[in-house]
């Protein structure tokens, strides 16, 4: 099964953030901002050491009444969210792609584009 890739990137406000894309080239991630490349970079080992943990996966619905989800470190901070799905069905099936191709060392440097 082909992984995905961590694409790290330049917000607007030039902080650094990273989103996590399967295959199929869907974000299915998506981090916080952060003020340093490093900060962001160990950003995206938590995911990828945490990632794989279905009780780190807290689901929630938003304002909307669009479920999502939210991937947090064992010390409770959160690491990245998901979009807003259709259903709580779509959502499961975000986890589980986010279990599948957290651990994927593929990192795309979009900082210097």
């Amino acid at each position: 099964m082909a992984l995905g890739w961590y694409e790290l990137k330049l917000a607007s406000d030039g902080q650094f953030m990273f989103n996590l894309k399967a295959a199929n080239s869907q974000v299915i991630l998506t981090s916080e901002l952060y003020k340093t490349r490093a900060a962001a970079e160990n950003g995206i080992a938590s995911v990828q050491k945490n990632g794989a943990d279905e009780s780190l996966f807290e689901y929630r619905v938003a304002k909307n009444d669009k479920p999502y989800f939210v991937l947090k470190a064992k010390n409770h901070q959160e690491i990245g969210r998901s979009q807003y799905y259709s259903s709580q069905e779509s959502a499961k099936n975000g986890v589980k792609s986010v279990m599948n191709n957290a651990a994927t060392t593929t990192v795309k440097d979009l900082t210097k584009a």
